[in-house]
């Protein structure tokens, strides 16, 4: 049985250690990690989730980035153990952290598969252009508020 909780900064280096065992160190050359570069993620956002012994069995993090003028919520990484996956985890800590989400914030991004993320209430973005070489088809929108993302477009860009 696994326990959401929000990040704290001590989990930090044990929510990259897991990162990386999920996506590789080279993880960090990916072009959505320039958004993120020197910028700390949205505090309260990111949740982990540890089972009774305190193992982590996930994570998810949250960067501002921006679309025009327009304040964007990036969601990514988002990564549960190897021994953990098929548990609902993943899908437990994007519910409970876009539900955080939307008390201050209108619209969140994801580079992902739009059959997984679908279910959450993303779909596929147009006009909206993420640093190459990002595949357009994966680029991916929710609105936390009614029409958030109508006529929002342009590049992704770091947060000012």
């Amino acid at each position: 049985m696994f326990v959401l909780k929000k990040e704290t900064p001590e989990d930090w280096w044990e929510v990259e250690a897991l990162f990386d065992l999920c996506f590789a160190p080279g993880r960090t050359a990916l072009s959505s990690y320039r958004l993120r570069d020197d910028i700390p993620p949205v505090a309260g956002l990111g949740r982990i989730a540890r089972d009774e012994t305190g193992i982590l069995g996930g994570a998810i993090r949250y960067w501002p980035v921006r679309v025009g003028a327009a304040p964007v919520l990036l969601l990514g990484p988002v990564a549960v153990h190897p021994t953990a996956q098929g548990e609902g985890l993943a899908a437990a800590m994007i519910r409970d952290s876009l539900a955080q989400a939307a008390e201050h914030w209108e619209r969140v991004l994801l580079v992902g598969d739009l059959p997984y993320y679908a279910r959450f209430g993303f779909y596929r973005l147009v006009g909206v252009d993420m640093p190459p070489p990002t595949n357009p088809d994966r680029i991916l929108g929710c609105d936390l508020v009614p029409g958030a993302w109508a006529g929002v477009r342009g590049p992704v860009m770091r947060a000012a």
